[in-house]
């Protein structure tokens, strides 16, 4: 059985909120912060750019142009992210399409003034040699292995391709941990490195060519997050990838907000550019799942933020598609899987966002003279809950599998996914 129910709405961006006085500038973030979260848990005005020269402006394309004619004078051979923009020769990408996707990267943070485009990529050149950038992604630092998977890390696609990044710095509220990472300057620089690795990894995963998968999905998980001690590193990670990695996030999604950052975001909201606001998705705690089901696959979602995916599985393949449901407030679903031979081996995920409900699942035969089998006696799966219920049953005889989801002691619908797999007993 696949329930089906209305997806959630994806998310535009707050009107600014204006500065005088320092009391009626507090009082008017105080009004505007609410306005804030209203706005950004709306649908974003966000569209995605384009690299297909049919689409440019004719001012877009001159600008492309001037850029390609100031890079044929340069001396030596320039490639960023292993695309060339100056091959031997000249000609800013020698007919490479991938250079005009680089380009075009730059120019676009640049507002398409060529002059300071040229600038802003030598100077990223400059930094990668420097850096060592090009072979960073194959480097094996010491001491980062605990980060693996936990603090920075790339972790599936989202649903139009793009190769998603996670960041979870919550971690460093341990003082121990924030020390052995981040306590001086010279362990500042090295993670300052490791994190860098990670974006060259990927950056990696694009195809950098027009028509292609060109930016990542950057998703931020403020839970926990300890900010003052944060700010050090997290002011040189941005001014970083400003200034190394242009339009590289198609997407910004923050998860588990606490309440104070809608104040926050209507303070710097004046500052930010309705493009750069478009990319913005805001989800506070006990919304992360509906929020990044929008976006991304339940398959693809790690199972911490209510998703179906563990540390590990896409090593090996794709995995199995799951199917999305909802269930509303006070209403109960039950699944039905048939067609379940004997001896079979029955095995099933389900993740529901937010949990607070009661979940069971029952084995009926076929045979009417047979008792129902109790496989998961009802219990309440908490809101805390971080895991898919991950269950396997042997069947007997044949039959059906049933599986209970009940909300009705709650008001609020909720987004859910499960999927599952059956072997019967001759593949076994």
């Amino acid at each position: 059985m696949e329930p089906s129910q209305a997806t959630p709405e994806p998310v535009p961006s707050p009107k600014p909120a204006t500065k005088r006085s320092l009391l009626s500038s507090l009082m008017e973030v105080a009004a505007a912060a609410t306005t804030a979260t209203a706005a950004l848990q709306r649908s974003s005005s966000f569209k995605e750019d384009s690299y297909l020269a049919s689409s440019l402006r004719s001012s877009e394309l001159k600008a492309l142009q001037e850029l390609k004619q100031l890079l044929s004078t340069s001396t030596k051979p320039i490639s960023i992210w292993g695309v060339p923009v100056t091959p031997a020769g000249g000609g800013g990408g020698g007919g490479d399409e991938r250079a005009d996707v680089v380009l075009l990267k730059f120019l676009r943070a640049r507002d398409f003034d060529a002059g300071q485009s040229h600038a802003m990529l030598l100077q990223c050149a400059e930094w990668r040699r420097e850096f060592g950038a090009d072979g960073l992604a194959d480097e094996e630092l010491v001491g980062f292995k605990e980060m693996e998977g936990v603090v920075a890390y790339m972790h599936g696609w989202d649903r139009r391709g793009h190769p998603v990044c996670y960041n979870a710095y919550g971690v460093f509220k341990d003082k121990a941990m924030y020390d052995r990472i981040l306590g001086d300057a010279e362990k500042l620089q090295r993670f300052l490195r490791w994190r860098v690795q990670v974006m060259e990894r990927g950056v990696r995963l694009l195809q950098l060519r027009p028509g292609g998968i060109n930016s990542i999905i950057q998703v931020t998980d403020l839970k926990d997050m300890p900010k003052r001690e944060l700010r050090a590193a997290s002011k040189h990670i941005l001014s970083l990838f400003q200034d190394n990695y242009p339009e590289m996030v198609a997407r910004k999604v923050f998860i588990n907000v606490p309440w104070y950052f809608s104040v926050l975001y209507a303070m710097i909201s004046p500052f930010l550019t309705d493009r750069t606001k478009s990319k913005f998705v805001i989800a506070r705690e006990g919304n992360v799942a509906e929020t990044l089901y929008k976006f991304i696959r339940p398959e693809f979602v790690p199972v911490q933020y209510g998703g179906l995916s563990r540390p590990g599985d896409l090593q090996n393949g794709p995995p199995k598609p799951a199917t999305e449901f909802t269930i509303k407030g006070g209403e109960k679903v039950n699944l039905e899987i048939d067609g379940i031979e004997a001896e079979a081996t029955i095995a099933w995920d389900i993740a529901v966002g937010g949990w607070d409900l009661d979940y069971g699942a029952e084995y009926v035969p076929s045979d009417e003279g047979s008792y129902t089998v109790v496989v998961e006696k009802t219990r309440r799966i908490p809101a805390a809950a971080d895991e898919p219920i991950h269950d396997v049953f042997i069947a007997r005889e044949a039959g059906k599998m049933v599986l209970s989801i009940d909300n009705t002691s709650s008001r609020r619908r909720k987004v859910a996914a499960y999927r599952y797999f059956v072997r019967k007993a001759s593949s076994m």
